[in-house]
């Protein structure tokens, strides 16, 4: 079922594309088409490759078709909590990572002339809900100021906070200047039509059932045909548990539901009160909201939403917080109500890597993937092509399947729960 976002509703048109019928051959098969996997096929066109990419559904169906188009350098992990696991270099680098991801998804934008994806760098605030929270932010951008030497984020007041999102919620934030948003299905559909257009091949509704290895490559099988590849690099992060060719991945992953609601197109005097600074904002709750605006319409999503469906429950409670944050907003109609997976994992960061001889991945962005998928796509390529390309703390090694992962959905719920129970009170 195609999802009510309002990326559909405004979306450019899909390319034009068939399923897989018949045997193929490729260098490369990739499997997903979403940003990762688009990605991960321009590199390799690039560098003289012929690559397959196959998707399940139709084109960014899962989740880079479906999520809010927010472009950040950060990761859910903190760079402090990196340091101390992992030393001072390996925080340095993920840091300097987090702004390749950046540059990565601009400079693809800019070369193919992706106009449709709408990028615009007009900045993040990570608004503190409470004074503790705003605590945490001042510890990051110490951080930042003192490990780094830089100013890449910033402090900004309470009275700052109002002025630039129109919100008298917050305690103060702090701002990151780059960073922003995009029409997250459309930058996917301008990948696959210039992808299409240098002569790489796409074609959706064709999972991947069955994937065995054949002489020395493999063998990929889908409902009406087969591809046979040199080399196979796996992109489905939260959608892993589709067909059992990729269940070993998904065994390594917590698929958690978010959900995005979109309001009816404001009058002038309205918009002129809700995030006037034109930056993305989200807030410091451990069940995250966030919200922006794309056009004359605010956006406004987070976690919560249980089920392998649309929650009703979880989108009023969307609409009551859009409420409670811009109460100007309270009684606007909602126009589109949609939700999808996040991939998360147990140490809050992507992985990236092989899995074994001639099979890549790149998975679990853990709700921060528009930029890092673009950055990861490229790496996996390039890994594939024999090339050391760099990955920090996300390299593969240590990404296992989670113990007791048939049980996850009522841990999941647990844990929210508990975190839900968390922010209510303040902490």
């Amino acid at each position: 079922m195609i999802p009510d976002s309002l990326w559909n509703a405004t979306a450019v048109p899909a390319p034009n594309l068939s399923s897989l019928q018949g045997d193929h051959r490729c260098d490369v098969a990739i499997v997903g088409g979403g940003f990762t996997g688009l990605a991960a096929a321009h590199h390799l066109v690039q560098a003289g490759q012929a690559p397959v990419v196959l998707e399940a559904n139709s084109l960014a169906w899962g989740a880079s078709g479906r999520n809010g188009g927010v472009v950040s350098p950060k990761f859910r992990a903190s760079f402090a909590g990196m340091m101390a696991r992992h030393g001072r270099d390996a925080a340095l680098q993920m840091y300097r990572l987090g702004y390749a991801a950046i540059d990565a998804l601009t400079e693809n934008i800019e070369r193919l002339g992706l106009h449709e994806a709408q990028l615009q760098l007009g900045g993040h605030i990570a608004a503190a809900h409470t004074e503790h929270a705003l605590a945490g932010l001042r510890s990051t951008a110490d951080w930042i100021s003192r490990e780094t030497g830089g100013a890449s984020s910033v402090m900004i007041s309470r009275d700052q906070v109002r002025e630039l999102t129109g919100s008298t919620l917050y305690h103060g934030g702090l701002l990151t200047p780059k960073a922003g948003g995009l029409h997250p299905l459309n930058y996917a559909r301008g990948l696959a039509r210039t992808l299409l257009e240098r002569e790489g091949r796409l074609f959706e509704h064709s999972p991947v059932i069955r994937v065995q290895r054949e002489g020395s490559g493999f063998r990929l099988s889908t409902p009406a045909g087969s591809l046979l590849a040199r080399q196979v690099i796996y992109a489905t992060n939260g959608y892993s548990s589709q067909t059992p060719a990729t269940a070993s991945l998904h065994r390594r992953l917590i698929p958690f539901r978010s959900a995005i609601i979109a309001t009816e197109p404001l009058a002038p005097e309205m918009l002129a009160q809700v995030l006037p600074g034109g930056q993305v904002c989200g807030d410091t709750k451990r069940m995250l909201r966030w919200f922006r605006r794309v056009g004359d319409r605010v956006i406004f999503g987070g976690r919560g939403a249980f089920g392998n469906n649309d929650s009703a429950a979880a989108f009023r409670d969307l609409q009551r917080s859009l409420g409670t944050v811009f109460p100007v907003l309270a009684d606007v109609r909602i126009d589109h109500r949609w939700s999808g997976l996040v991939a998360m994992t147990l140490d809050y960061l992507p992985h990236a890597g092989r899995l074994d001889d001639g099979q890549f991945y790149a998975v679990g962005y853990n709700g921060g993937g528009v930029a890092l998928s673009t950055y990861l796509g490229q790496q996996v390529a390039a890994l594939s092509l024999g090339q050391k390309p760099e990955f920090g703390l996300m390299v593969a090694e240590g990404f296992r399947p989670i113990p007791l992962h048939a049980f996850r959905a009522p841990g999941v719920r647990l844990a929210a729960g508990w975190q839900q129970f968390l922010d209510v009170i303040g902490r």
